[in-house]
């Protein structure tokens, strides 16, 4: 038996390798299973630190920074980040959690106004703060 020839071996490789990244193959033959095989595995076997993804905080959406008034930052605080704190402890209550959340310990929250839906129901609070 002959040994197979070198230049005819990477012009295989070359030909396969094309095919592959060019999704040349017909559905449902051997070699479109085998990719589509390995497309998946690497979906659901990569590890998360891969892509330094993190997982999600449940609160990150409850304040929202709006766009500035008056040179004081606005913020949009979900009612449930207030709930059962009474009006006097609001601003005091803000400014430790705007505080830790931007990192920013000058910042002081001067007022806090309540939003109401069009049926007179508890949205949020806009917060309004000084550096």
């Amino acid at each position: 038996m002959r040994p197979p020839d070198p230049a005819r071996l990477a012009r295989i490789s070359r030909t396969m390798l094309k095919r592959f990244i060019l999704w040349d193959y017909p559905r449902a033959s051997w070699q479109y299973d085998v990719m589509v095989g390995i497309i998946l595995a690497f979906v659901f076997l990569t590890p998360r630190v891969w892509f330094h993804d993190q997982p999600r905080i449940p609160t990150v959406s409850s304040i929202a920074l709006l766009p500035p008034e008056k040179g004081n930052s606005v913020f949009f605080v979900n009612s449930a980040l207030l709930a059962g704190v009474s009006e006097q402890l609001r601003a005091d209550k803000l400014t430790g959690i705007l505080q830790a959340r931007t990192s920013n310990r000058h910042l002081v929250v001067i007022r806090v106004e309540p939003v109401l839906d069009s049926e007179g129901e508890l949205e949020g609070y806009m917060a309004f703060a000084r550096s």
